[in-house]
């Protein structure tokens, strides 16, 4: 496997393999999501569709200025294309680690302006800066200024005490006069007292025609519609008024769906067809990470929700998590469950198509 570890060798091979091409299709995302969206994952995601656009975690500009840099913005080749999401406020550092994202190859910088978390709003990030467009706005124009990448927002439609159409408006337009021209939008208010975020994700309602509007008002400008998205008939109507969907939770619990995404979405034959082939191709990623020291359980984690709905996928699910945690686990535990399943018949058709 070869991987991005740092700035030198990401900014010749593997910059150029990333960025060759122009800009990455938003049709079809992947949400960031932190403790979900890690590399293991989207090495898993990149199996199953080659064409999704994927996001990383959050990270913030301080772990990246301050932290390991390398082991932060660390990934595969294979995940491309990929965007990088941070999380901050201060222009200057906001430069810096769009910058970073460019000499580590990634394909998008996006500014999250929507995690409505207490810790997150105390280090003025997230969805309390939709109460502060001017300063998104200073961030935004010293991200483009830094980078040749695209740079992105990730916002909801409004926050309490802003949540009136007016203020979204008023946001939007500050925001795409400093030079962005992709807002992707979570078609909820984030309540920032009183909710938690998991509550925030729920309790909120959403409100697609919304973000239908601001497409409809704003036709220059790329809008990415995100929240409650589950089956691909929902994805195709959302795509008759804006110009791209995002899928989060449903995607994760459930990744079988991106196999159907390159058919769906692109024209394209899903790069496998059945799970078992997804999951043998991830065992040689597997195997050099567990070389490189990480515990299977931080692999694992991602494959459990593989076999969905399927005949012995509790039983899949049941021996990995079993087995996984146990000192000294490695592939055999995979092969085990995987040996197990493949005993029941599965259709040759990814019967994703029909999601």
């Amino acid at each position: 496997m070869v991987y991005v570890s740092d700035a030198k060798r990401a900014g010749n091979s593997a910059a150029s393999s990333a960025n060759t091409g122009g800009e990455p299709s938003r049709r079809f995302c992947i949400a960031p999501m932190m403790d979900w969206t890690t590399s293991h994952y989207r090495f898993l995601a990149r199996q199953l569709s080659r064409h999704t656009l994927l996001y990383t975690e959050m990270v913030t500009t301080g772990a990246l200025i301050h932290g390991d840099t390398a082991r932060f913005l660390r990934h595969d080749e294979a995940e491309y294309p990929l965007a990088l999401q941070l999380g901050g406020s201060d222009a200057g550092e906001l430069a810096h680690c769009a910058r970073l994202a460019q000499q580590y190859g990634f394909n998008e910088v996006n500014l999250n302006v929507g995690c409505p978390s207490d810790r997150v709003q105390n280090n003025m990030m997230g969805a309390c800066l939709m109460a502060h467009p001017d300063k998104v706005a200073e961030g935004v124009k010293a991200m483009i200024e830094a980078t040749d990448l695209p740079v992105t927002v990730k916002h909801r439609i409004g926050i309490d005490g802003r949540a009136s159409w007016d203020d979204l408006c008023e946001f939007v337009e500050k925001v795409a006069a400093s030079g962005c021209r992709t807002f992707i939008v979570h078609a909820r208010i984030a309540v920032l007292e009183g909710l938690s975020p998991k509550e925030n994700r729920d309790i909120p309602p959403l409100k697609y025609d919304w973000v239908y509007r601001l497409k409809a008002k704003y036709p220059h400008l790329e809008m990415i519609i995100n929240g409650g998205i589950k089956t691909f008939d929902e994805c195709h109507e959302h795509l008759r008024h804006t110009d791209g969907v995002m899928l989060g939770r449903e995607a994760y619990h459930n990744p079988w769906l991106l196999a159907g995404v390159d058919p769906q979405f692109f024209g394209q034959a899903a790069p496998v067809e059945t799970r078992h082939q997804a999951l043998r191709a991830m065992l040689p990623f597997i195997q050099s990470e567990l070389e490189r020291g990480v515990f299977l359980t931080h692999m694992s984690r991602h494959l459990l929700g593989l076999f969905h709905g399927q005949p012995g996928g509790r039983q899949f699910r049941r021996y990995i998590s079993e087995n996984a945690h146990k000192s000294g686990a490695g592939l055999e535990v995979i092969e085990s469950a995987l040996d197990a399943l493949e005993k029941v018949r599965e259709p040759a058709t990814p019967e994703i198509a029909e999601a």
